[in-house]
């Protein structure tokens, strides 16, 4: 008997090769029907089992084709050097790597390839024509190249000549960074020893001179890490920081958006591939940490201006905390705290009218205080918002000291800047054990710089109920003594803001007045005239406005509110914003259960009570007045404001109080003419949750009405389907998830385009869900948003799939007794059956009474559903299915067509009865009646 021998090496090379032929050709054929990725995947496999470096070779040269196919043209170049290095002659492969090179720029060499090529095949036109076309780009390059040289060196002697008139230094600067700008330009200035020539123009100290050059390094940096860590090596980071810290408010802001675009471009803004040069420009971390270590310096030097501290402010505000909360590395915010903590307390706790203070803005201690928030709000768990408090703690202790008024009135301040950002940090610091009565106290010091900080202070602190109690009790009369006995205008607008909030402790609860009655009305008129007075200085008059943030609670301030015309400047956003929720009553208020206000009155409980003129038709008359006045217009203003100013608190109130103002059908046309529809977009996208939600509903409102190419203007209708498809979630209240598919059903009768974009929103599931909901009116919302949809052709391989009960929903929809829902499902079948002829058959499967459904909505006394049914039944009649067709017309439908195809022209039926005469058409040619003749 002979044994089986086991294969040798040499069946095994067979097979390989077997297997790589295989591939090969899997993989022509994929690239001969376009599907690119399953080639390249089949010839990667093949070229990992070839051994003959020549079938190697034609293997890379294909793969070089699909390449070029899926433009990743620094692979194309790759694959086809391979199949070159095999054979210098192959043609195929020295035109794709040319096609190659020619992408990636590298003309010169591009131009080599097509010559070789043009030198084995003289006669060939595409190589010829593309060897005259690189030449010719070749010479146009060189001029541009030399002539870009040229006019840099120029540029650079004229700014640099201290001779030359201002007229041509200007011109010459402005050309400089309009040339930083293009690429080709950022890159000749950078190779023609651009840097330090741009240092030696800073170095001249003109702010012109300076600006150009900042603006230049701008551009020069934008979009190329290389480039910008190039920069930042040759310039330094303290150098920056001494340029942002000027007294110049332009070159402080060039200088913060240079340090943006070096930032953008090491994290991420530069999106090209380097290849080999990826290791010259890889870890940027150590530049990062030095601008950041260098930001936070900034924040705490006495050499920095007021608006280098500004900036340096808002950077780290827009770059510290993360941009989507999804993202766990938080790494940023907890070096900050580590670093940089105190050193923004200090800014908070900073007196202007004290000696050897920081130099501020108007609005330092505000940036600081919203960075503050971020910071917080960024923090991811309990030990670390512990570690955040801790240190606030230990700072507001340090600085507490009974015999140093100065020391301590920086702890009360930076109180305060803590109240107006991470406020459970700064309330927790009030409840300390004297804080409150150190306030008190400080209100009636002898020195007006004392008063001044505790009544801010006071005004902070006072926005929950027990602490306004307590200042109430106790430091009431102090502020009425301040404010009529002081003759410094900035205490005594503080002491005025201090009794507004106190005034407004109670919120809308009418029983909770803390003042007698018409008093708020008397603070309210004093903070109006100091708002419409331009002699008085900004700061006084944010004041009057953030007191009249405060008392638009009462509503008969409301009222008087309403009438006057809203301030335009952006710093005062939240304020503005608190007042306008007040005004409309757009604030969240808890229902109040009568049979729970019957048993607190029995058991001697306090019951909150309704200020007459907050009732519902002194809230819609506030909200006419406030459109009459053009309120959407300064909300549309506010919504592009600074985000350093725009938080999203202020966000949130902006959407609240738009939603007030579209609760009307009626006034929303005025909210669209005004750009309302165009500024709600970004508040549905970005600020809390409950702030998107009300955005989003207000633009669903909107979009439920509105022509869509009028009220989101160009591809801006496009963002609004996100918006509306968050609100089908589950969570969401019933009017909104029915605001949303109204809104949604006007966007899908509009356009295909509209139509694909909400199926890739992932709609449909939410859609479907809720044409199953028992709520009648939303239900019909959900059927009328699928008719529209049911054009796309997503939604109809939806229904054509098996094993889900989609068709048999809307069938028996289509038998209910609501005419509208008879409407929107008849309509839908009506469309399903037209476009896809195998659904005509799944009709009479989905369920045993489909025949019963049909017959009814053909005989239904409106029109507009007896045609929905009649043109459903033409469909099936023109499904080229014969067995259907005769069972339609052996049911009773033949002798219902009959009635209604004979009936006299109606214009109301007209539809319907045309209809009945096409199928009756259609059942002749198909030979299942024939026509009635008279005998002669």
């Amino acid at each position: 008997m002979q044994r089986v021998l086991k294969s040798t090496g040499g069946d095994r090379l067979c097979l390989s090769a077997e297997q790589m032929d295989r591939l090969k050709d899997e993989g022509n054929k994929y690239f001969q029907a376009g599907d690119i990725d399953k080639a390249i995947d089949c010839y990667t496999k093949a070229i990992k089992v070839c051994k003959d470096k020549k079938v190697l070779a034609v293997i890379h040269r294909n793969r070089s084709a699909c390449y070029l196919k899926k433009e990743n043209y620094s692979n194309a170049a790759s694959d086809a050097t391979k199949a070159i290095d095999v054979d210098a002659a192959d043609i195929k492969a020295l035109y794709r790597r040319c096609q190659a090179l020619e992408k990636l720029g590298k003309l010169d060499m591009a131009f080599k390839d097509v010559q070789r090529c043009a030198t084995l095949e003289p006669k060939n036109k595409t190589f010829l024509e593309t060897l005259r076309r690189l030449g010719a780009e070749i010479q146009t390059k060189l001029k541009t190249t030399f002539s870009t040289d040229s006019r840099v060196q120029n540029m650079f002697e004229i700014l640099l000549d201290d001779e030359v008139d201002k007229d041509k230094k200007e011109k010459a600067a402005n050309n400089l960074v309009v040339l930083s700008r293009e690429e080709a330009g950022a890159e000749r200035i950078f190779e023609n020893n651009g840097v330090p020539l741009l240092l030696n123009m800073i170095e001249k100290g003109k702010p012109e001179m300076i600006l150009a050059a900042i603006r230049t390094l701008s551009g020069m940096c934008t979009g190329h890490k290389a480039r910008a860590m190039a920069i930042v090596h040759m310039v330094g980071v303290d150098k920056l920081c001494s340029i942002m810290a000027v007294d110049n408010e332009e070159i402080a802001l060039a200088t913060c958006n240079l340090f943006q675009c070096i930032y953008d471009s090491f994290t991420g803004g530069d999106k090209r591939e380097f290849g080999k040069e990826e290791a010259v420009v890889l870890d940027v971390s150590k530049d990062l940490k030095a601008i950041l270590l260098s930001l936070l310096e900034m924040v705490g030097s006495k050499k920095v201006s007021g608006h280098g501290r500004d900036q340096a402010l808002n950077l780290l505000s827009k770059n510290v905390p993360r941009k989507d909360k999804r993202n766990t590395d938080n790494s940023r915010s907890l070096f900050t705290i580590d670093h940089g903590l105190k050193k923004i307390l200090k800014v908070c706790g900073q007196v202007p009218e004290l000696p050897d203070q920081l130099p501020l803005t108007e609005n330092t201690q505000l940036i600081a205080s919203v960075l503050l928030n971020k910071i917080y709000d960024d923090l991811k768990c309990d030990p670390e918002r512990d570690n955040f408090r801790d240190i606030c703690d230990q700072y507001i202790k340090s600085k507490i000291d009974p015999n140093d008024m100065d020391k301590t009135i920086h702890a009360i301040n930076t109180i305060s800047g803590l109240l107006q950002g991470p406020f459970d940090v700064g309330n927790a610091l009030v409840g300390h054990q004297g804080i409150m009565e150190m306030m008190v106290a400080l209100c009636g010091s002898e020195r007006e710089v004392d008063q001044m900080v505790a009544v801010e202070a006071l005004i902070h602190s006072s926005s929950k109920m027990s602490r306004a109690s307590f200042i109430i009790t106790n430091g009431v009369s102090l502020l009425k003594e301040i404010y009529k006995k002081t003759k410094n205008e900035k205490i005594k607008i503080r002491a005025l803001v201090g009794l507004c909030k106190l005034g407004s402790a109670g919120g809308d609860d009418y029983s909770m007045r803390q003042f007698a009655e018409g008093s708020t009305e008397k603070l309210a008129k004093q903070c109006r005239k100091w708002l419409c007075n331009p002699q008085i200085d900004t700061k006084t008059r944010k004041w009057a406005i953030e007191g009249l943030a405060y008392l638009t609670n009462d509503a008969d301030v409301k009222d008087d509110f309403v009438e006057d015309e809203p301030s335009k400047d952006k710093t005062i956003l939240y304020s503005v914003a608190c007042t306008l929720v007040n005004c409309t009553n757009s604030y969240d208020k808890k229902e109040i259960i009568p049979e729970l206000v019957q048993l607190a009155k029995f058991s001697k409980q306090h019951v909150p009570e309704q200020h007459p003129k907050d009732k519902k038709d002194f809230i819609e008359k506030r909200v006419k007045r406030l459109l009459k006045a053009g309120v959407t217009s300064a909300l549309a203003v506010m919504v592009k404001a600074d985000n350093s100013i725009l938080t999203d608190q202020t966000k949130e109130m902006l959407a609240r109080v738009f939603l007030a103002l579209s609760e009307d059908p009626k006034d929303r046309g005025t909210i669209v003419a005004q750009g309302g529809g165009k500024a709600l977009i970004p508040l549905a996208l970005e600020g809390t949750d409950v702030g998107k939600v009300k955005a989003s509903h207000a633009i669903a409102k909107i979009a439920a009405i509105s022509n869509p190419e009028i009220a989101f203007p160009g591809e801006r209708v496009y963002e609004v389907i996100r918006p509306l498809v968050s609100l089908l979630s589950t969570d969401r209240d019933g009017i909104q998830n029915f605001e949303a598919l109204r809104g949604l059903t006007n966007l899908a009768g509009f356009s295909e385009k509209l139509r694909v974009k909400i199926v890739k929103e992932k709609a449909l599931p939410e859609i479907e869900n809720y044409m199953f909901e028992e709520h009648d009116e939303i239900r019909q919302a959900a059927t009328e948003c699928m008719c529209n949809l049911v054009t796309c052709k997503e939604v109809q391989e939806r229904y054509m799939e098996d094993g889900n009960d989609k068709l048999k929903l809307l069938v028996l929809l289509c038998g209910e007794d609501d005419e509208s829902l008879q409407i929107a499902a008849a309509g839908a079948v009506a469309m399903l059956t037209a476009a896809q002829k195998k659904l005509c058959a799944k009709v009479t499967l989905v369920t045993a009474q489909w025949l019963e459904i049909l017959q009814r909505l053909c005989l239904h006394p409106n029109p507009h559903i007896a045609h929905r049914g009649i043109v459903t039944v033409f469909n099936m009649l023109n499904s080229d299915d014969t067995e259907l067709a005769k069972k339609l017309i052996e049911s009773e439908l033949l002798e219902i067509l009959s009635v209604i195809g004979k009936a006299d022209d109606n214009p109301k039926r007209q539809d319907a009865i045309n209809a009945a005469r096409t199928c009756l058409v259609k059942a002749m040619d198909l030979g299942l009646i024939k026509p009635f003749t008279c005998p002669s």
